[in-house]
């Protein structure tokens, strides 16, 4: 009698649709990888920066229309009353710079902790204007980064471990911790300890924060608990599917779109704003006003925080709520 080869055994030759499904599907994995960081950065162009213009109302215009002309829809210009009221406006964070016509010719005004990029593109577009007006231009930094770091670059490296960060955290304790307390509990040290470390890393050693020590941690520790409840509360409730939605939301869309390399308003529209609605992008902009602008205009991206870890934390109470629901319906079917 002749055995029939078994198709499930150690031995058994393996299809080779697996093989080739596994290969394509990694392949457009990385070529998806490849679009949402590329994209962003390929297709950065100025979006309607803020600016303000200190002038006489025919020379503000003149400028407003010269800005429009070289660059339209790059800058949206708002007349203040004095350079004073402008520099407030900047270290308020309602505008990147300033233009300021006066009789020592034109000062221009930036903040390169706001944004490296934008204070260079500022700084071009006013000297372009000052040479058109045929006045001298002199350039003031009012809010510097810091001068061991003065590109900023430790703010956006550093921002990106902070929030990927909490994606791991938040994937290791789905896979390693059981229990809703447990798993709150685990989360909510992890984010203590990192964000105090990874601060302490970015303000004594890379010398890049200049502001609070305390309050840059605060920020920190938010952002991770956000970032790392979201992960937990959507795979508590939907499974594994959830960690897929947790890393297309944070590391896909929230990273490439967080503007933390360049600004919010360098990426093309509507996405530097979703960026900024998502827990990347605004732990970024928290860490940057509380780093550099003593806490001005925190407001959003400390709503939006809010949000995500109130949305995590509710997720994972209905998934323990649920869970411990069906355990009791088991028991008493079983009984």
């Amino acid at each position: 009698m002749t055995e029939t080869p078994s198709t499930t055994g150690p031995g058994a030759a393996q299809s080779w649709r697996p093989v080739f499904g596994l290969a394509l599907g990694l392949a457009l994995l990385v070529s998806t990888m490849l679009v949402a960081f590329g994209l962003p950065a390929v297709s950065s162009s100025p979006h309607d920066i803020p600016l303000a213009v200190v002038a006489p109302e025919e020379v503000a215009g003149q400028i407003g229309g010269a800005l429009d002309e070289a660059q339209p829809g790059a800058f949206e210009v708002t007349a203040a009353p004095s350079e004073e009221d402008a520099v407030a406006m900047i270290e308020g964070r309602e505008v990147y710079g300033a233009f300021v016509v006066g009789p020592m010719g034109l000062t221009v005004d930036v903040a390169s902790a706001a944004s490296p990029t934008v204070a260079q593109l500022i700084t071009q577009v006013g000297q372009a204007a000052g040479a058109q007006l045929g006045v001298d231009v002199t350039v003031n930094d009012v809010v510097p980064t810091s001068e061991d770091d003065p590109r900023g670059i430790g703010l956006s490296a550093g921002a990106l471990p902070i929030a990927l960060g909490g994606f791991i955290a938040g994937v290791a304790t789905t896979l390693l911790i059981r229990g809703t307390g447990r798993r709150l509990a685990a989360m909510g040290t992890f984010a203590v300890v990192a964000g105090l470390l990874m601060v302490s890393i970015l303000e004594f050693w890379f010398g890049t924060l200049t502001g609070n020590f305390w309050a840059a941690s605060a920020a920190a520790i938010l952002g991770i608990l956000a970032t790392g409840m979201t992960v937990l509360g959507v795979e508590s409730l939907l499974g594994r599917p959830g960690i897929a939605i947790a890393a297309i939301l944070i590391v896909f869309l929230g990273n490439p779109l967080s503007g933390l390399t360049s600004a919010p308003e360098m990426l093309p529209e509507p996405w530097g704003a979703i960026g900024q609605l998502l827990p990347p992008g605004a732990t970024g902009t928290l860490l940057r006003n509380v780093g550099f602008f003593d806490g001005a205009a925190i407001g959003q991206p400390l709503l939006v925080l809010g949000a995500w870890l109130a949305l995590g934390v509710a997720l994972l109470v209905v998934a323990g709520a649920r869970s411990r629901h069906a355990v009791a319906r088991a028991t008493i079917a079983s009984a």
